[in-house]
């Protein structure tokens, strides 16, 4: 699933829209992302709407300290809660 994902955008040189919507990836998934988000450079615009990543909020905002591409992050219904949103934010 989104580990497999992961592992393909880390030499990813081309897609720059992911939508990983309603795939309920979970904390594991929203993990495996955050890693990637530390590396890929072409990455614009990822959702990961409803997906049940909760805690997994905190991670991709600490990954998005060391993206400077992704533009457009939709978390919408993820349970991040107010630590996430503000780590987001």
């Amino acid at each position: 699933g989104a580990k497999a994902i992961a592992e393909a955008l880390k030499v990813n040189g081309v897609l720059t829209t992911l939508n990983l919507y309603y795939n309920e990836i979970g904390l594991k998934g929203a993990k495996a992302i955050a890693e990637v988000l530390h590396v890929n450079k072409m990455l614009t615009t990822l959702d990961l709407s409803w997906n049940k990543i909760g805690e997994g909020g905190k991670v991709i905002a600490e990954a998005l300290k060391d993206n400077r591409v992704l533009t457009t992050l939709h978390l919408y219904d993820n349970n991040i809660g107010p630590e996430g949103a503000k780590a987001i934010a």
